[in-house]
């Protein structure tokens, strides 16, 4: 399975191995454009910006 992106089709993209897990961010966010991640016990804030780039803070 190979993965295009509809924002620079002529850019390589990463190509996912078979147990590699592919997460659409905008799921994750909900209407929002946030979403609250934790890691051993801390949360972290995921966040899609107005010009759709992802920013990750703790």
């Amino acid at each position: 399975m190979s993965y295009l992106s509809s924002h620079a089709p002529s850019e390589a993209q990463p190509v996912p191995g078979p147990t590699l897990p592919i997460h659409d961010a905008r799921r994750l966010t909900g209407d929002e454009g946030t979403a609250f991640i934790m890691l051993d016990g801390k949360t972290y804030t995921l966040r899609i910006t107005r010009a759709g780039k992802l920013i990750l803070t703790k």
